[in-house]
């Protein structure tokens, strides 16, 4: 049977965060795994990276963007609205939510063929009180039509399940981890500085990070690598300078390619205080080489503190404090081992062809086959 996929989204840019990532990672194994008859489409909006960056997904045959009008809660793209409306998908992959993408879905869902959505952690808790107007309006207007008729929803851990459960949502949810690529070579020694990769937003715990720096007697290098969202970088440098740390607290911008491997590969642990995650991307980006995590278990790996891969720290500055002084404190041998352990559950549970063929198998349901095991 031919299956036709339109992957769908508000950006495939840096822009994006974890969520493009993901899904360049997802698309590279669907179209590995698919097999004869199997294509994969993708639509997106437009933003200031999109050319740019829209590089990094050449493995498609079709990629489209779209610009935006509007502003606010209220952007929307007329030309993806048309494009839905006209498409010859099979079916339709949504991911993420309260954007122009989930908007101009709603607007041709009487016609659309069945969707999956992805929230990628946009339904947690901690997200929904973020900005509860915006999403009010938008919940009214488009997304709760999105959610509530989707013939499946996606959800990368169980506590995510639980969440869209909360929310009264009662489709059908697919329960599928994030992928990551696994590179050849591990580190071999792990270096100085601790790393903080992603987005700077205030659900990433950085001020908490930056005042639990300030309580460490001799606090290691901290790098903070992401694009500034919403102004938030302006804010920690301001608090970086305030607590007089400018020559342990480096912000090196956003990094890609060479760029992030390179960060990886000069760290000694990945930092993430999160407030709220989904299922995060940089996590199992550090674990793939070898590196320890601090983490907080709003990161929903929790297999990770079970494996003795992760520190489990909690989005508070005494707290991160106190992990990074029992970090400091371990053999450079249990720093590695700690490492290892995480590559090994990256190799087993979070392989992007592993993640890609649930996908398969989701996607064939919806179009009549039959029912795979990690729906629920």
């Amino acid at each position: 049977m031919s299956v036709r996929v339109l992957q769908l989204t508000d950006s495939i840019s840096r822009r994006g965060g974890g969520v493009a990532e993901s899904l360049r990672g997802l698309t590279q194994g669907l179209v590995a795994s698919g097999g004869n008859g199997f294509e994969c489409e993708l639509a997106a909006t437009e933003d200031a990276s999109t050319a740019e960056d829209r590089i990094h997904f050449h493995h498609l045959s079709e990629v489209m963007t779209f610009p935006i009008h509007g502003f606010g809660p209220l952007k929307w793209s007329p030309n993806l609205t048309r494009h839905l409306a006209g498409t010859s998908a099979s079916v339709i992959h949504l991911h993420g939510v309260w954007g122009p993408a989930s908007r101009a879905l709603a607007a041709t869902s009487a016609s659309a063929p069945p969707w999956l959505v992805s929230p990628h952690g946009m339904l947690e808790p901690w997200a929904m009180r973020q900005g509860r107007w915006k999403r009010r309006i938008a919940w009214k207007l488009w997304d709760g039509t999105v959610l509530k008729k989707a013939a499946c929803l996606h959800a990368l851990c169980s506590e995510e399940w639980l969440s869209l459960r909360a929310l009264g949502l009662e489709n059908p949810v697919a329960v599928i981890p994030n992928g990551v690529d696994l590179p050849q070579h591990p580190v071999s020694r792990l270096g100085d500085s601790i790393l903080f990769l992603g987005r700077l937003h205030p659900k990433k715990g950085l001020t908490e990070l930056l005042h639990a720096w300030a309580l460490l007697p001799h606090p290691p290098l901290l790098r903070i690598a992401g694009w500034d969202d919403g102004g938030h970088l302006e804010k920690l440098r301001r608090l970086r300078d305030q607590l007089d740390l400018e020559r342990c607290v480096e912000f090196t911008g956003a990094a890609f390619g060479p760029d992030k491997q390179r960060l990886f590969r000069e760290a000694g642990a990945l930092i993430l205080p999160s407030h709220s995650e989904g299922l995060p991307m940089t996590v199992l980006e550090a674990w793939a080489y070898g590196l320890p995590v601090l983490m907080t278990d709003h990161c929903h790996l929790p297999q990770g503190f079970a494996r003795g891969a992760a520190l489990q720290i909690e989005a508070l500055p005494f707290s991160i404090a106190e992990g990074m002084r029992k970090f400091l404190a371990m053999p450079v041998a249990e720093r590695l081992a700690m490492g290892a352990r995480g590559r090994e559950l990256v190799a087993t549970s979070y392989s992007w062809p592993n993640v890609a063929r649930q996908f398969l198998t989701v996607y064939d349901w919806l179009l009549g086959g039959p029912k795979p095991t990690c729906v629920q």
